[in-house]
């Protein structure tokens, strides 16, 4: 038995390097995707292309605007003359927020008044205006805190008897929050799905293509040792492209790996049962390669939006949040992160472990079922 899996995967192996296009795709591709979601893949959002409209042009605008300027989230790139200039910039995308301060702002401020200054920001990315207001309210209420800690020390004669309330944050996991700590995890996930379900889903397709599979029918080989030996290679290419993934994370981009490597291995031949299983699955239905890659890429797709790899699953309505339950890809994420992250070990990630398994254990037998129906 295990002298025809091993040849069978042998035969595999040596069908899938044969072709110098699929070695590119195996060890190559996996290792400039990292790079471009490393680089290019983040929420971290800095050197805001700003521009000032200051009407008021006295020492407290200036200095509202050079608070703007020392920050990293904004560079201030253009100086407006004109109410018509804030039209131009915004409407050709050279610029994404304006400061603008109207006549009588420092006089309205030093006469005990509220004075109001107005950012317009570009809003087509909701979620990136979102976190430029946020930065923008930060550096004001810094500047209020300030000005009202100078006219406290005037009127109460230095005497500190003013309440403050003083924040003092701790991040954990991700002290610096980096984006690309949280994201680069999560395309371990990303590839090794994609690779595991493209190469499984078209192997077999191949063999019936090329007319080769009534050869395998007819031959010694059972059904289940047929569908081990065909599985197999690409599990081991699945694990060797989370080894390049991750080695490329943690030493060229830095990225913490405090929990167990044996987890981590555990973990993705756990979740390679599931994968590797659809991807059968999707052989026995499909007919041509091509009939294949559309079924991989319709489940791959919907798999990735209710992963939680860029939407938190928790900002979802909730009956989405109920068919993510179903999707293994999402547990595998939480492995992932909690592992690179946060370090933690079975104790804690036991019930994703045993989730998967499930999953895993009832996509195979169901895939293996109705292969060997159609085999036979």
């Amino acid at each position: 038995m295990f002298t025809r899996i091993t040849s069978l995967i042998v035969k595999e192996f040596l069908q899938v390097f044969r072709d110098p296009r699929m070695k590119f795709v195996i060890f190559v591709s996996p290792v400039v995707q990292v790079l471009i979601f490393g680089y290019a893949a983040t929420m971290d959002i800095t050197n805001v292309p700003t521009a000032v409209y200051d009407l008021d042009n006295t020492k407290e605008s200036r200095d509202i605007i050079r608070d703007f300027s020392y920050s990293k989230y904004f560079d201030i790139q253009n100086y407006l003359q004109k109410e018509e200039d804030i039209k131009y910039v915004m409407d050709r995308a050279r610029i994404k927020a304006v400061i603008k301060f109207n006549r009588g702002f420092a006089q309205d401020l030093t006469g005990n008044n509220s004075a109001e200054m107005q950012l317009i920001v570009d809003g087509t990315d909701s979620n990136a205006a979102q976190i430029v207001l946020g930065y923008a309210g930060t550096i004001v209420g810094n500047y209020n805190a300030r000005a009202l800690e100078d006219r406290a020390e005037i009127f109460l004669k230095h005497k500190n008897i003013y309440p403050v309330v003083e924040l003092r944050d701790r991040e954990w996991f991700n002290e610096n929050l980096y984006s690309k700590n949280f994201y680069l995890p999560g395309v371990i996930a990303v590839i090794v799905t994609l690779m595991s379900l493209i190469l499984t889903s078209m192997a077999i397709v191949r063999e019936k293509e090329i007319g080769t599979m009534e050869q395998l029918i007819v031959s010694p080989i059972k059904p289940i040792e047929l569908i081990m030996g065909k599985i197999t290679p690409f599990g081991i290419i699945a694990i060797v492209q989370m080894v390049m993934i991750a080695v490329v994370g943690v030493m060229w981009f830095k990225i913490p790996c405090r929990g167990s490597i044996p987890l981590l291995f555990g973990a993705t031949l756990v979740y390679l049962l599931t994968s590797l299983g659809i991807g059968l699955f999707i052989s026995t239905i499909s007919s041509t390669q091509q009939e294949a890659m559309m079924a991989v890429f319709l489940f791959y797709f919907p798999a990735i939006l209710l992963s939680g790899f860029a939407y938190p699953v928790a900002n979802m309505p909730h009956w989405v949040q109920i068919i993510t339950t179903l999707n293994p890809l999402k547990y595998y994420l939480v492995i992932l992160r909690s592992i690179f992250l946060k370090g933690v070990g079975i104790s804690v990630l036991w019930d994703e472990m045993l989730v998967l398994l499930v999953m895993g254990a009832a996509v195979i037998t169901l895939s293996s079922s109705r292969f060997q129906k159609n085999l036979g």
